[in-house]
C-alpha cells in the first residue's frame, strides 16, 4: 500500500523529536495494539472534477492498519456532492469538515484494514466456533449464498447504511428471513467495532420490508386424536408426547430415560439433538421441568418395558442406537397423514397444537412459557423458573391427557371439551 505524507517509520529532522506511538498513552502498548494518534489537526482540501456534472471531491491523509500491521498514513479521496448540491467552496470545506471529526478527534485511532471477505474468514475462526453448531450452520450459509458475494471485495469501513439498505432492497427472500440476514451482519458488525475494523454504525436509518405474520398450522382436537390412535409405537409416544408437551423436535430427539420421573408423572430438559449432536437446550434456562398427564405415564412406563437400551440411553433412537432426525419422523409422519386426508406437516405443528390447547384452556401465562420454554416477559414475578412443577401445571397435564388419551372421549372438529376444574385455573 503506498504511504503519502510522514509515516511512524520518518527519520528526524534536525530540531525535532519524533514521538512514537506509544507515547501518546500512559500505558504502551505493542504488538497489534499499537496506537497512533493524529499527527495534526487536518482542514484538508477540496477541487472540483467532472465533465457532464461537476462533483466536488474532498482529499485529506488517513492513519490505517494493514494486515501485517504496519501502521501507514494514507491520502483519501472521496466525492462530497455535486456542485448543484453544494454550489460554494466554503459548504464543500464544511461537508468535509463533517468527514474529518473523527479524525480529527483527540480519541482518533487508525482503523484495521480488511475487506468483508477477509474480516468474515476471521470471524468465523474466532468468534463463529463459539456459537451453537446449528448457529454456526446458518450464518455459513449466509455468509457464503448472500454476503461475501455482495459485500465480499468491500473494504469493512466503506460499507455505509446506504450499502446495507441497498442490500436489503435487492434481496429477494422473505421479510423474516431479511430481518435475520440483518441481524447476523449485526453480531459481525458488533465484533468489527470491538476489533478496530470499523468505528461507525451502518444500520441507523436502516428501513426492513414489512414482516406479515402467518397463522401457523396446528390440528384440531380431532386430527390429533385420530394421528395417535392410528400411530405405533413409537412414533405414537412421540406424537402424543410432542402434542401434550410441546417440546421442540430436538428436545424430543434428545430424551433419555433418566429425564423421565414415571411415579412423579414429571419430564426434564436437560439435552437437545441437531443433526445427531447433542447439545444444551435452546431455552436460557438448561433446564426445565413439567407435568405430564397419568395416562401418558403409563404409555411411557408400558413403551419402556420393551424398550432396547441404546448407548445414548435415549427413549426414542434408530436401530443403530443413533438419535433420531427430522427425516426419520417425517418418512413416518407423511404417510401417516396422507393415509388419515390430513394436510401434512412437520412435528412443529404439534408444538403450536399444545399451545393452542393451553389457549383454550385459559392457562396462565406463566406456565405457558414454562412448559414451553419460551422467555419470560418483562414482568419480575415471570422472569424466575423455578424447577418443581406447580399444582396448575399438574392440571393443564391432566385436562391435556384427558383430550390426547387414545382411548379418551372423541369431539367433533370446532367443539370445545368440557374441562373439570377449568374455573380453578383462570
Amino acid at each position: 500500500m503506498a504511504s503519502f505524507g510522514p509515516n511512524i517509520e520518518m527519520t528526524g529532522c534536525k530540531g525535532h523529536d519524533i514521538v512514537s506511538a506509544e507515547a501518546n498513552t500512559a500505558n504502551p502498548l505493542k504488538g497489534d495494539f499499537e496506537r497512533m494518534a493524529r499527527r495534526r489537526f487536518q482542514r484538508g482540501s477540496v477541487f472540483l472534477r467532472g465533465k457532464r456534472e461537476l462533483v466536488w471531491v474532498g482529499r485529506w491523509r488517513e492513519d490505517v492498519i494493514e494486515p501485517n500491521g504496519k501502521l501507514v498514513r494514507v491520502r483519501k479521496t472521496e466525492v462530497l456532492g455535486t456542485k448543484k448540491d453544494l454550489p460554494t467552496k466554503k459548504l464543500a470545506l464544511r461537508e468535509l469538515g463533517l468527514r474529518l471529526a473523527p479524525i480529527n478527534s483527540g480519541t482518533y485511532r487508525a482503523l484495521r484494514v480488511a475487506t468483508f471477505a477477509e474480516f468474515a474468514d476471521l470471524w468465523k475462526q474466532s468468534v463463529l466456533t463459539q456459537h451453537r453448531p446449528a448457529t454456526q450452520s446458518a450464518v455459513n450459509s449466509n455468509l457464503k449464498n448472500w454476503f461475501v458475494p455482495y459485500f465480499g471485495d468491500c473494504a469493512m469501513k466503506d460499507i455505509g447504511a446506504q450499502n446495507v439498505q441497498m442490500f436489503v432492497r435487492n434481496c429477494p427472500l422473505a421479510p423474516k428471513s431479511c430481518l435475520n440476514l440483518t441481524l447476523t451482519l449485526r453480531m459481525m458488525w458488533k465484533t468489527a467495532k470491538a476489533w478496530g475494523y470499523v468505528s461507525h454504525n451502518p444500520f441507523d436509518g436502516l428501513v426492513l420490508p414489512k414482516i406479515t405474520h402467518q397463522r401457523r398450522f396446528f390440528f384440531t382436537i380431532e386430527e390429533i386424536q385420530r394421528i395417535i390412535r392410528a400411530a405405533e409405537d413409537p412414533h405414537k409416544t412421540l406424537y402424543w408426547l410432542a402434542a401434550e408437551t410441546g417440546m421442540r423436535a430436538g428436545e424430543l430427539f434428545g430424551l433419555r430415560v433418566e429425564d423421565i420421573d414415571l411415579e412423579g408423572c414429571v419430564i426434564s430438559v436437560r439435552q437437545t439433538v441437531w443433526r445427531n449432536v447433542i447439545q444444551t437446550p435452546k431455552t436460557a434456562n438448561s433446564t426445565r421441568q413439567f407435568a405430564i398427564s397419568a395416562a401418558l405415564s403409563t404409555h411411557l412406563r408400558s413403551l419402556l418395558s420393551t424398550w432396547c437400551q441404546n448407548l445414548l440411553n435415549l427413549v426414542f433412537a434408530t436401530k443403530s442406537g443413533k438419535p433420531l432426525d427430522r427425516g426419520n419422523v417425517i418418512r413416518k409422519l407423511h404417510p401417516l397423514l396422507d393415509s388419515l386426508k390430513i394436510k401434512r406437516c412437520g412435528l412443529h405443528a404439534f408444538r403450536h397444537t399444545n399451545g393452542s390447547l393451553m389457549d383454550r384452556l385459559q392457562t396462565p401465562m406463566k406456565v405457558r412459557q414454562e412448559r414451553l420454554g419460551h422467555a419470560p416477559g418483562s414482568d419480575i414475578t415471570m422472569t424466575v423458573y423455578t424447577h418443581t412443577v406447580s399444582e396448575d401445571d399438574r392440571k393443564i397435564a391432566q385436562q391435556l391427557g384427558e383430550i390426547l388419551a387414545p382411548n379418551g372421549p372423541r369431539f367433533s372438529h370446532d367443539e370445545t371439551p368440557t374441562i373439570q376444574h377449568r374455573e380453578t385455573i383462570q
